[in-house]
C-alpha cells in the first residue's frame, strides 16, 4: 500500500465562503489539550478517545494547526494502542490518518519510526513517512471500512522494525453516503486508498467544500488542458465525485490513443478497486463523437465508452495488478473527438481480519473497567490481528473466536474482578495472582471448562463461593495470601484431584470434622 503526500500549504486551501454543510465526521486532533475550530469545522482533543500514550508538541515548525501536536506511544514490539470512537453500525466510514513526525522522538532520532496501523481486527498497512518528512511534508493514509458495531477502533502498533516511539497527528472518521463504493462487499474487505487524482489539474488539493465528503483529489498534470468552467451536475454520478474535477482533463492531442502511467508508482501484487471518471468538455457534442475503449496494462477494461456532456463512470470492484500500471484510451472507428479522462480513484482491497465473539469482548471490557490500571493495550479487538492480541489473553482457533485463557500474573493490577469474568465461558484458566485486586470473588459456576484458577497474593475478601466445588474440571484453586473469611466449603475440601491452597488467610477456617 502506498501512502499519500500532503503539501502543508495546500491543506490551508479550503475557502470559508459559501460552504455547504460539512460532512458528518469525527475529527480528532491527536495530542491537543483542547478542542478547536479550524476552517469552520470542530476538531476535538483526543483525550476522550484513547487511554494510553503521551501528548507531545512537535519541535519542528508546521504550517497547519492540526500538525502542531502528536500523541506518542511507547516502543513495545507487537503491542497496539488504540483510539475507540462511537459510530453508527452498518455505515461506511472514510478513515484518514495524518502523520507529521517533526522530531518528536528527540535529536538522537532524526528519522520517523516505521510502524503498523490497524482498524478493529484488520491489519490496514505499514506507516512509513520517512521520505515525506525528509521533504518537509506530512503524510496521510485513507481507507474505507464498514462499522461492524457501535464503535470502531483505530490502532498503531510497533512491529519488528520499529526503532522509536510510534505516533499520530490526526484521525478523521467521515460517514459516507450509502451509495459510495457500494459494489464492494464491506463485510469481507476494506479499501485502502492508493491514488485519487484530478487529471489535467495542477492546482492545490481539491477537497471540501468541492468534495462533500472531504476526500482529497490530488493534481495529476501531463498535457493538461485549461479550465473549461463546466457546471456539471454530479448528483447522479457513481461515487459522487466533485464537479470541479471535470473542469480539466488529460486528452490525446488528436484522435489517437492516449496512454499514460497511473498511478505514478509501482503497485504491490494485490486486488484493486478502480473507478474512472469522464465527461465531455462542453455542454454539447455538436456533430462530434467521443467513443473509445479503455484498457489497463493491455487488458480491456471497458469497450466502446461513449463520453457525453452528462458524463460517465466506469469501475471494477476487483482487478488484479502488480508493478507499474498503464491506462490506454483507444478511439473507436468513427469517433472524431480525441479521448479524454477527468479523474480516477484506486484502492487496494484489504481482507478483513477476524473478529472475537462479541459477548467475550463485552465481558473483557467490563473487566477492564473494574481494573484501575488495566494493560495499556487492552483496546481494539482482543484477538486480532493475531500478532497483536491483548496482553495476557489467549484466543481459540476456528470460525468462532473465544477467549480461552487469561493470565495477568504480577501485572501490578488493582481494583476488583468484575462478575463479567463469568461470561467468558470458554476459559480453561484464569491466572491473576500477585496483584492488588480486592473485593469479593464472583460466582464461577458458569465456567464449565475452567481447570485452573489462580487468585493468590491479592486482597480478595469475603467468603469462598461454594459453587466453585461444582465446577466440573477444576484441578487447581490457589487462594493463598488474601483476606478471605468464613469457612472453606466442604465440597472443595472433598473434591477429588483438586489442588487447593488457602494458607495466608487469617480469618478463613475449615469446618470441624
Amino acid at each position: 500500500m502506498s501512502h499519500l503526500r500532503i503539501f502543508l500549504l495546500l491543506l490551508l486551501s479550503v475557502s470559508s465562503l459559501s460552504q455547504p454543510s460539512p460532512p458528518s465526521a469525527i475529527l480528532i486532533d491527536c495530542g491537543a489539550s483542547e478542542s478547536s475550530v479550524i476552517d469552520g469545522r470542530k476538531w476535538q482533543s483526543d483525550e476522550a478517545f484513547v487511554s494510553s500514550g503521551t501528548p507531545k508538541t512537535v519541535p519542528d515548525k508546521a504550517l497547519d494547526q492540526i500538525l502542531f501536536t502528536v500523541r506518542s506511544f511507547p516502543l513495545e514490539t507487537r503491542r497496539k494502542f488504540c483510539y475507540v470512537v462511537s459510530v453508527s453500525r452498518g455505515w461506511k466510514y472514510m478513515i484518514r490518518t495524518t502523520y507529521f513526525y517533526g522530531g518528536v522522538n528527540g535529536k538522537d532520532t532524526p528519522s520517523p519510526p516505521v510502524f503498523d496501523q490497524i482498524v478493529d481486527g484488520t491489519f490496514w498497512g505499514v506507516v512509513n513517512t520517512t521520505a515525506d518528512y525528509a521533504d518537509g511534508l506530512a503524510s496521510y493514509y485513507e481507507g474505507v471500512f464498514m462499522a461492524q458495531g457501535k464503535s470502531m477502533s483505530f490502532c498503531v502498533g510497533s512491529n519488528s522494525y520499529t526503532t522509536s516511539d510510534p505516533f499520530i497527528s490526526a484521525l478523521e472518521l467521515v460517514r459516507l453516503d450509502g451509495t459510495l463504493y457500494n459494489s464492494t462487499d464491506f463485510s469481507t474487505v476494506g479499501m485502502s486508498l492508493v491514488a485519487r487524482h484530478a487529471f489535467g489539474y495542477s492546482g492545490p488539493i481539491i477537497r471540501f467544500p468541492d468534495d462533500e465528503f472531504d476526500r482529497f483529489w490530488e493534481p495529476y498534470s501531463l498535457n493538461s488542458t485549461g479550465p473549461n468552467n463546466r457546471k456539471l451536475e454530479v448528483s447522479g454520478f457513481w461515487n459522487l465525485p466533485p464537479s470541479r474535477i471535470f473542469n480539466t482533463d488529460l486528452r490525446a492531442t488528436q484522435v489517437q490513443p492516449l496512454e499514460f502511467t497511473w498511478p505514478p508508482m509501482p503497485l504491490a501484487k494485490a486486488t484493486y478497486y478502480i473507478a474512472l471518471y469522464f465527461a465531455h468538455d462542453s455542454d454539447s457534442l455538436g456533430d462530434g463523437s467521443r467513443v473509445f475503449d479503455v484498457s489497463v496494462n493491455g487488458i480491456t477494461y471497458y469497450k466502446e465508452l461513449s463520453v457525453t456532456p452528462a458524463g460517465a463512470v466506469i469501475f471494477a470492484s476487483r482487478w488484479p495488478l502488480e508493478g507499474l500500471t498503464t491506462l490506454t484510451l483507444s478511439p473507436r472507428s468513427g469517433s472524431n473527438l480525441a479521448p479524454l479522462i477527468n479523474g480516477g480513484e484506486m484502492f487496494e482491497l484489504v481482507p478483513l481480519g477476524g473478529k472475537t465473539l462479541v459477548r467475550d469482548v463485552t465481558a473483557l471490557n467490563a473487566i477492564k473497567k473494574s481494573f484501575k490500571n488495566a494493560p495499556a493495550d487492552w483496546n481494539g479487538d482482543p484477538c486480532f490481528p493475531k500478532n497483536y492480541t491483548w496482553s495476557g489473553v489467549t484466543c481459540s482457533e476456528g470460525p468462532r473466536i473465544r477467549i480461552v485463557t487469561l493470565n495477568l500474573t504480577n501485572m501490578g493490577i488493582s481494583g476488583s474482578l468484575a462478575p463479567a469474568v463469568t461470561k467468558l465461558t470458554a476459559l480453561s484458566s484464569i491466572w491473576l495472582g500477585k496483584n492488588s485486586l480486592s473485593g469479593s470473588l464472583p460466582d464461577f459456576s458458569s465456567l464449565k471448562l475452567l481447570e485452573s484458577l489462580h487468585l493468590e497474593d491479592n486482597r480478595f475478601s469475603g467468603n469462598i463461593p461454594p459453587s466453585l466445588g461444582g465446577v466440573p474440571h477444576l484441578r487447581e484453586l490457589f487462594l493463598q495470601n488474601n483476606n478471605l473469611t468464613g469457612q472453606i466449603p466442604s465440597n472443595l475440601l472433598q473434591k477429588p484431584g483438586l489442588n487447593l491452597r488457602t494458607s495466608g488467610n487469617p480469618f478463613l477456617t475449615q469446618q470441624p470434622r
